[in-house]
């Protein structure tokens, strides 16, 4: 009986611990929407590619778009847990 409650004593710890870290990542793409929205149009873009270091130029409204989706994908994503 008692290793049942460790064991939901742990997930519980473990679903706060993603819960912070979602929390954290959500505040990080707040600011990167947030220096988006505030670039002036003539402002160049550079987007990472996945696993590399490699930057390419990336439209900035695309890009922005992009962002906010992701970020709303997170709030729902926190939202759900």
């Amino acid at each position: 009986m008692s290793s049942k409650i460790h064991s939901n004593e742990d997930n519980c710890e473990g679903t706060s611990a993603l819960k912070e870290e979602l929390n954290i990542k959500i505040k990080e793409q707040k600011v990167v929407v947030d220096e988006l929205s505030n670039l002036k149009k003539n402002r160049k873009v550079y987007v990472q590619q996945r696993n590399s270091n490699i930057f390419f130029l990336a439209d900035r409204g695309q890009t922005l778009g992009s962002c906010k989706k992701e970020l709303d994908n997170m709030k729902k994503h926190l939202q759900d847990m």
